[in-house]
């Protein structure tokens, strides 16, 4: 495909964005249906109605600039939903699966964060007010959900570690209480072996009828 103009160029990363967009609608779902906590699975439904919203937007920049709605597969996207799809398929679960979740969608904000801003500083050069102020409108919300992510994996990762931290304590518990357990047997075995009278040499006694 060649591309020789600004408005080719921001036709291309239209029909880019526009299938990655679809692409996530699809991937969401899966994501909230496999989140353990009520945080973060309410936050990728809720992005999934916003998503929707955006995939309008798109379309009406398609009609503002006289282009047909079309999506043009973004292997940017794809492979970054695969790769969301391998971490939930993982055997964790609790926390550590949230998070590795809630990163990989960390990764697809940071992607769609990028294209937007891209597009944003085309649509600037190009002129057109109406483009940008729809950009605009899906980029505060790109960053806003990429925030809220943060957060959520901010406060997983603690919880991760504290139960680390616990997991540790017991397991030096553990050892102190075999390490008593053996010094109390051995103790025992000491004041035994003390407590023992040894046997003395035996004094032959006369035998009865003889002199």
């Amino acid at each position: 495909m060649e591309i020789t103009t600004l408005d080719a160029l921001f036709e291309h990363e239209l029909k880019d964005i526009y299938d990655a967009e679809k692409r996530l609608t699809k991937a969401l779902p899966k994501m909230a249906k496999k989140a353990e906590t009520e945080e973060l699975r309410g936050l990728f439904e809720e992005h999934l109605q916003v998503t929707n919203q955006q995939i309008q937007r798109l379309e009406q920049i398609f009609e503002l600039i006289e282009v047909k709605p079309k999506a043009k597969p973004c292997a940017g996207m794809k492979g970054l939903v695969e790769e969301g799809e391998e971490i939930m398929g993982a055997e964790m679960e609790g926390d550590l699966r949230d998070l590795a979740i809630a990163g990989a969608a960390r990764k697809v904000e940071t992607y769609e964060i990028t294209a937007y801003r891209s597009l944003q500083a085309m649509a600037e050069l190009l002129g057109d007010q109406e483009v940008q102020d729809l950009i605009d409108e899906t980029l505060r919300e790109e960053e806003e959900a990429e925030q809220r992510l943060t957060a959520i994996c901010d406060q997983l990762l603690q919880n991760a570690s504290g139960e680390e931290e616990e997991e540790d304590e017991e397991s030096i518990d553990e050892e102190d209480d075999e390490d008593l357990t053996m010094e109390d047997e051995e103790e025992e075995e000491e004041i035994n072996e003390d407590e023992a009278v040894p046997a003395g040499p035996r004094t032959p006694g006369k035998q009865p009828g003889r002199k």
